[in-house]
């Protein structure tokens, strides 16, 4: 249980903005061949797109906060990337699985309030099958 309970950790946070990988920690998992693949591959993706989930979350209540003092984002920054998030469309949140890409993309489709239902299946998509590729390359 412990090993299941870790492996969420991991997969939430990595879809933060901690350098953590999700992919390593299932594929190590999945090699040892001690534990159930779709146990697995379910707790990563859950604990994976609830991390996206928190982002779109913050992006959603934080806008407000953006160019105050102790801000993390300028105003500029959210609008470069709101206009780099609009060029390629909500579609692009097929790739929030993506390293270094995917943790700002969901955050600024919670600031551009993206449709929370379509963001939420785009995203869950994209995450899912990155771990099912995952499991086909160690199967």
């Amino acid at each position: 249980m412990i090993v299941y309970i870790s492996l969420f950790l991991i997969s939430f946070l990595a879809a933060t903005i901690f350098p953590l990988s999700s992919e390593l920690t299932l594929a190590g998992l999945m090699s040892t061949s001690n534990y159930n693949s779709f146990t697995l591959i379910s707790t990563a993706s859950l604990g994976n797109i609830l991390g996206s989930v928190f982002n779109w979350l913050l992006g959603f209540y934080l806008i407000k906060y953006i160019n105050n003092k102790n801000s993390l984002f300028t105003k500029n920054q959210i609008n470069a990337a709101s206009k780099r998030f609009s060029k390629f469309g909500v579609w692009s949140l097929l790739f929030a699985w993506v390293p270094v890409i995917g943790d700002p993309l969901t955050f600024i489709a919670g600031i551009l309030k993206v449709n929370f239902l379509l963001f939420l299946v785009l995203v869950a998509v994209g995450k899912i099958s990155r771990y099912l590729f995952i499991y086909v390359l160690i199967n």
